[in-house]
């Protein structure tokens, strides 16, 4: 997608767009891309996750895009506050690979897999649907989500470019 309006999202960041704009973030491997979308407003938002929980966090004022259990709800803020609604709100997710192989299936060592996790089951909470996902693997990701369409483009080395 050749694009002059994009928005960066960097690595444990958030951002929003309302109308017009691509939302990208580089550097997807075992971070999820989480992305939500209500067309009506056509208000997008993404977050780039690095890590499951919050509660590993060492000093008080961290940074909250960071964790998934923190970024999802702060994300679903930033768009109420631009006219989206939590009931209208649709997810795609992106990223969240294995990109090391490890002999012990330690779950300190499951980082993708976890991320993956931990957003769906806070989306869950909200009742946010999951319309579809690029998950899991090998290979690092990059994704884009066009505002105007609510498509996400996600492009790998591997597999080239898809269109969720």
């Amino acid at each position: 997608m050749i694009q002059s309006n994009w928005i960066k999202v960097g690595m444990a960041d958030l951002n929003v767009v309302h109308m017009t704009g691509v939302l990208k973030t580089t550097g997807l491997g075992s971070c999820v891309g989480l992305t939500l979308y209500d067309s009506r407003v056509k208000v997008a938002g993404m977050a780039h996750v690095m890590l499951p929980n919050s509660d590993i966090a060492r000093e008080p004022d961290f940074n909250r895009a960071k964790y998934a259990d923190t970024a999802v709800p702060d994300l679903i803020d930033k768009m109420v506050q631009l006219g989206a609604m939590v009931g209208r709100m649709q997810a795609k997710l992106a990223g969240g690979a294995q990109m090391f192989a490890f002999s012990a299936q330690q779950d300190s060592m499951r980082i993708g897999p976890r991320n993956v996790e931990s957003c769906k089951e806070l989306l869950s909470q909200y009742k946010i649907p999951i319309l579809s996902e690029d998950t899991g693997g090998n290979f690092g990701r990059t994704i884009e989500l066009d505002c105007e369409t609510g498509i996400l483009f996600i492009r790998s080395v591997q597999h080239g470019v898809k269109e969720l």
